[in-house]
């Protein structure tokens, strides 16, 4: 097993692989930001499901579908583990020099307690599809699987991934089984009111979709107001149906980081190999289950199912793939200037994950540009490309003259109860 890094200095692999994260996560959630919140699901229920607009789904759908998020679940459990690996060594080396250290547990239960709460403000303040409440809450479970070897977290982290992928399409499976009883001759009445009801809460209907793109396009204060008043079940709800993906995930970056190979250190060939693989096997079941999705004639119902059951495992294959061949290019370009940029990107990810956020909602939300549902999804990518070149053009000068980004020096000082140093000097 390889040994953590320690010493504090920064890993090209771990910042880079974590840039292009949080700069393609951005492909999938300018839908949430711009239409609709079923419109990421099922491109018929809006933004077009034809021509230039399906084109667009698909070709989004096959390439970034929780592959960038699944990259920022195994990062974010490599980044813990390597956190709570060099509070270890620190404390260990006050405690050898007589001084008061803090263990790793309250490290760590510290910044994710911290991180909970700028998740909770994210959700309700600035945008509802928040991850960073749900990583403080999962980052929290996995902490107790730190002392695992590589192989044992491995091992566990495929299993609960493969019975969560069972679970969830079982009970997803069940709105499929429900609407071919309530659409069956000679239906019982509780059935097709259970099915209605269902069909209502999903709020594809044309009056709950007016609804929504009406809010939307209001005030802030009526936004906020109704994610305080009606959507905070969502921080129970989301975590309970992510712990089957996200804690699996993290333990495999755990994993990873400890053997050494997400720091490059494995054969090029095992990269080569797995990233091959992964990508092209990957985007063929996705690329099936798109065509499952045309094929019903874009049923949320399948839809549903196809996000939140079938599309796991694929996911996981390609999003290995995806590991493995940014691992490549990041050695490959190391030096070039670009690379520097997605690098800084990444050591400023929570910054420019949050940023994007405010930047998005401001266009698109009632309070600043109110362009929410009226830009088509081809379009939408304009927004996307503009995006990532802001990322890549602050985060590196930034970077020159402060140690952190500025939401990253926020958080480590709050964790950590004093102000850091933020100017190099």
């Amino acid at each position: 097993m390889a040994s953590i890094p320690v010493n504090g200095s920064r890993l090209i692999e771990l910042d880079a692989l974590r840039g292009f994260a949080v700069m393609g996560i951005l492909a999938m959630n300018i839908m949430a930001f711009a239409m609709p919140e079923m419109a990421y699901i099922n491109p018929a229920v809006y933004g077009g499901s034809g021509g230039i607009d399906l084109a667009t789904w698909f070709g989004a759908f096959v390439l970034f579908d929780g592959k960038m998020r699944g990259l920022f679940s195994l990062l974010f459990g490599a980044s813990m583990m390597l956190i709570i690996a060099r509070a270890d060594t620190n404390r260990q080396s006050a405690l050898d020099l007589g001084m008061p250290a803090r263990s790793a547990a309250a490290t760590h239960y510290t910044r994710m307690a911290w991180l909970a709460i700028f998740g909770l403000f994210h959700f309700f303040f600035i945008w509802w599809g928040d991850i960073l409440f749900l990583y403080a809450v999962i980052g929290s479970i996995a902490f107790l699987f730190r002392k695992w070897d590589p192989a044992r977290l491995i091992k566990w982290a495929v299993l609960g991934y493969l019975a969560g992928c069972l679970l969830l399409s079982i009970a997803f499976g069940s709105m499929i089984m429900l609407k071919m009883e309530a659409t069956s001759a000679g239906a019982n009445a509780e059935i097709v009111t259970d099915y209605q009801e269902l069909i209502d809460d999903l709020g594809v209907d044309p009056e709950s979709l007016d609804e929504e793109i009406a809010l939307h396009k209001s005030s802030y204060f009526a936004i906020t107001t109704s994610k305080l008043t009606n959507d905070y079940m969502a921080l129970i709800a989301t975590p309970t149906i992510m712990l089957f993906e996200t804690l699996p995930l993290m333990m495999i970056g755990m994993a990873l980081l400890k053997s050494g190979f997400l720091t490059g250190q494995a054969d090029r060939s095992s990269y080569r190999r797995f990233a091959i693989l992964g990508i092209a096997i990957g985007a063929v079941l996705y690329a099936l289950l798109a065509s499952v999705l045309i094929w019903s004639g874009f049923d949320t119902i399948i839809a549903l199912n196809i996000q939140m059951g079938w599309s796991m495992l694929p996911r996981l294959i390609m999003t290995t793939g995806y590991l493995c061949a940014l691992i490549l290019l990041i050695h490959r370009f190391q030096h070039s200037a670009l690379m520097a940029r997605v690098a800084a990107a990444g050591r400023a990810a929570f910054t420019n994950y949050l940023g994007t956020s405010i930047v998005m909602t401001t266009i698109f939300y009632g309070y600043g540009f109110n362009l929410f549902g009226e830009v088509g999804r081809a379009t939408l990518y304009v927004f996307v490309i503009g995006m990532w070149a802001l990322m890549l053009l602050w985060s590196k000068p930034w970077l020159m003259h402060f140690r952190y980004g500025p939401l990253e020096w926020l958080w480590r000082s709050l964790a950590r109860g004093q102000l850091q140093p933020m100017r190099i000097r």
